[in-house]
């Protein structure tokens, strides 16, 4: 599979190899990659495993839109991620990432905010399952900037929470997001 053909949402565990065949680059001295997997704890809590779902077909447009806007900011030739979605255990990899570049700082700086922009734009919610039976979804995971946010009626499904800063997070929908890939 090639590096710019592969789905960017999946349900299958990732595979860094995957996301690396067919992104080499001769003109690239630099490869930044970032691996986001499920930790055991959050705010206190002993979290046993979670869930990702997400509004895939729109995921997978903002992915690649975001890995194009990314590598221009950046003057990077090349910015990839893929997430993760289904029930994932502790240790499991939600989220990969790869910067290529000429040189070291700029793809640094590329991968971070590749992966801020992933883990903030793209209609992804994570449902947390603690130690004691109960589970809780994470908010605040989907930022846009007040100004920039579409009209209320197409934001029924979800609770604006706005911040300090200007920026408004939403609440995930009140309904179980579908975690299809297709």
């Amino acid at each position: 599979m090639s590096a710019q053909n592969f789905p960017r949402i999946q349900s299958a565990p990732l595979s860094l190899d995957a996301l690396l065949s067919g992104s080499e680059r001769a003109d690239c001295g630099a490869l930044a990659i970032f691996a986001g997997t499920v930790r055991n704890h959050h705010e206190g809590r002993a979290v046993r495993a979670l869930t990702y779902s997400s509004y895939a077909r729109v995921a997978e447009k903002l992915i690649r839109e975001i890995e194009i806007e990314i590598a221009a900011r950046f003057s990077v030739p090349l910015c990839l991620a893929v997430h993760r979605v289904g029930s994932l255990a502790i240790g499991e990899t939600a989220i990969l990432a790869i910067a290529r570049g000429h040189h070291r700082a700029e793809t640094f700086a590329a991968m971070q905010a590749l992966v801020e922009a992933v883990k903030h734009r793209v209609p992804i919610w994570k449902e947390e399952f603690y130690a004691d039976g109960s589970s809780a979804f994470v908010n605040g995971c989907t930022l846009v900037a007040a100004e920039d946010l579409p009209p209320a009626e197409s934001r029924l499904h979800c609770t604006p929470i706005q911040s300090a800063d200007s920026r408004v997070g939403f609440s995930p929908p009140a309904f179980a997001p579908s975690s299809s890939v297709g």
